[in-house]
């Protein structure tokens, strides 16, 4: 029996793919499930839906809910975090502020100026959960889902003796929806591709058909057309085509924030022409939320539950671990060496494969100066946003957003301070 902890698996829609996955593996129909969660509701419907999802696939898991984390971590082979300190209310602190000084987001997750307050209010919880790990399960598989990503992974890979991979389903659709977008769906099968950068911003380095042949330049000539006759809901990465010579593995709506170049007062009319949604996420979750909780209804109502694995990482993992059978990931891991002309210390994502031993990134080389420039435009914020957490600087923080690429581009360093304070003052701390 294998036995995995869900730290946060209130998180309905994680959590219920995850265990879904894990379910069909005939090595873990007998598995132990280990569901956390401190929320006692969230933590009694997630109980009840995993329930019926176990016994309408056949399987015998233990289920074993609980809010105490040791309890959960306990012996634990492989743990699953989708934490998040803070919910949608504090969340909006991290848009709404923003937008009064001028800073327009529109889901700040894990950029901008938001996705550093994000990070300063998980960071220290992600350290508790790996501090917890360490004492109670050292050599289990940690998988993070939480964002900020890069930020979290990496205090946690620096300041924890617990080997941190990151997670992000960007990675294994990016190319598949790229050529569906561009009609070149008879190049799926057999394609070979090659990602690395950061996460939310790896790039497409290398796409390549079935017979070897090279993809780039067609996509090239067709996404420059596509953006020239219609509007479309990936404006923005096509741009990067366009301009840098390669795709990206995150979505356009998330791009747009990441750096200076589409997000600007000064010209409004671009979120117009490239499409962008501001200030929607939110929103847009709060629909989530009851959506997913129809589907916990309709789960606890008739207990119909479809087998159809989902595409993210962890199950497949856990079963690599467990088999023998080597399987290719995109991992976020610590650059040891991995790409050239990024940092040693910062967080990266590059292809992993995993056996037996476990998660084993694979060295990448040197990426396009053009494209490292871009990832250094987000790691410099990661580690003195990392750096802040760790020394409770207020100096760090105002340094974090100074250089923040988007924040840099529309405020002063007076306005930029004084909107800092104002997100600490909204979040207490």
């Amino acid at each position: 029996m294998k036995k995995f902890a869900f730290i946060g698996a209130g998180s309905f829609i994680f959590t219920r793919n995850l265990v879904r996955d894990l379910l069909s593996f005939p090595a873990f129909e007998d598995c132990e499930l280990a569901l956390m969660d401190t929320d006692p509701e969230r933590l009694e419907r997630i109980t009840a839906a995993v329930r019926k999802i176990n016994a309408a696939m056949g399987a015998h898991a233990k289920i074993a809910p609980t809010q105490s984390r040791a309890e959960a971590l306990s012996g634990a082979d492989g743990v699953l975090c989708t934490v998040f300190n803070g919910g949608i209310d504090v969340w909006r602190y991290d848009i709404e502020i923003p937008m009064q000084f001028g800073v327009d987001i529109n889901i700040g997750d894990t950029r901008s100026v938001s996705g550093i307050f994000r990070a300063l209010r998980n960071i220290p919880l992600m350290l508790d959960i790996c501090r917890d790990i360490e004492k109670y399960c050292p050599n289990a598989v940690f998988l993070n889902y939480t964002n900020p990503m890069s930020m979290l992974c990496k205090a946690m890979q620096t300041e924890t003796n617990v080997e941190v991979t990151g997670l992000c389903h960007s990675v294994q659709v990016c190319s598949e929806k790229l050529l569906e977008k561009l009609g070149m769906e008879d190049k799926l099968e057999g394609r070979r591709e090659l990602i690395a950068g950061i996460n939310h911003m790896g790039w497409l380095l290398e796409l390549h058909d079935k017979d070897g042949n090279d993809l780039y330049p067609e996509i090239r000539r067709r996404a420059a057309e596509k953006n020239a006759t219609e509007k479309h809901d990936d404006m923005v990465r096509f741009e990067y085509i366009k301009h840098l010579g390669y795709y990206c593995t995150e979505s356009s709506e998330h791009n747009a924030e990441y750096n200076p170049l589409f997000i600007k007062s000064r010209y409004p009319e671009m979120i117009e022409k490239y499409n962008i949604p501001l200030d929607e996420y939110p929103r847009r979750c709060v629909e989530q939320i009851k959506g997913w909780e129809k589907e916990r209804e309709d789960i606890l109502k008739d207990g119909k539950v479809t087998h159809e694995r989902s595409k993210e990482y962890a199950s497949y993992i856990m079963e690599a671990v467990v088999t023998g059978n080597p399987y290719k990931i995109g991992g976020n891991v610590l650059n040891t060496g991995l790409i050239d002309n990024l940092p040693s210390d910062a967080c990266v994502e590059v292809p992993c494969m995993v056996d037996a031993n476990g998660i084993n990134p694979c060295h990448v080389g040197r990426l396009p100066v053009q494209l490292a420039a871009m990832n250094m435009t987000n790691i410099n914020v990661q580690l003195l946003t990392i750096e802040a957490a760790a020394t409770r600087s207020k100096e760090k923080i105002y340094q974090a957003a100074m250089l923040e690429p988007h924040t840099a581009a529309e405020l002063n360093i007076d306005d930029i301070k004084a909107m800092c304070d104002e997100l600490i003052e909204a979040q207490g701390n």
